[in-house]
């Protein structure tokens, strides 16, 4: 096989679905959140506040700043779902279409990167998760089984004159770098 999915060992027995297409023309397989999750709108915390310091000129205290920076902060809602592919392709993960005109739900780099080492590594099972940041002035409530984001299959190409990289993947989310 390929390139597919499977359900995380954590939701074996969770009555999760598989990331799917609804169209046979769709490039991205819908993914669904694997549990009720609540995003918190950005607004109700200390953002508003910060914003107007910053704009006014007035000092804002450190502790101000790591508020902000905390409610800011992306949330990670769980798939339960892991992918595998070939080398030389990765899942690149996409916002839905609906999600900010109608939930005011971005996802904060724009697009997400799944590596084909994710998968199955030995300190990572390979869980995807969906970052979000929700700038909506109301908190969204995700139930389980709503979709949330897209994954597509895309391949990649490499410089010609790459110095040879032998690391590898031994951990999960964010573990490819600094």
């Amino acid at each position: 096989m390929a390139r597919g999915f499977e359900i995380v060992s954590k939701y074996a027995d969770q009555g999760l679905h598989l990331p799917y297409r609804t169209t046979k023309q769709a490039a991205g397989y819908d993914f669904e959140a694997a549990t009720d999750f609540t995003l918190p709108s950005i607004w109700k915390l200390n953002f508003v506040k910060i914003l107007w310091q910053l704009r006014h000129g007035e000092t804002s205290s450190e502790a101000d700043l790591d508020a902000a920076a905390k409610t800011l902060k992306p949330y990670l809602v769980p798939t339960g779902i892991k992918a595998y592919m070939n080398d030389g392709e990765y899942l690149m993960i996409a916002n839905r279409s609906s999600n900010p005109l109608k939930r005011g739900l971005i996802l904060p780099n724009g697009v997400g990167v799944i590596d084909a080492d994710y998968y199955d590594n030995p300190n990572n099972e390979g869980e995807i998760f969906i970052q979000l940041v929700n700038l909506g002035i109301r908190d969204v409530h995700i139930k389980k089984g709503e979709r949330l984001g897209q994954g597509i299959f895309t391949p990649y190409l490499t410089a010609d004159n790459e110095a040879q990289v032998t690391t590898t993947r031994t951990g999960g989310f964010g573990s490819s770098g600094k």
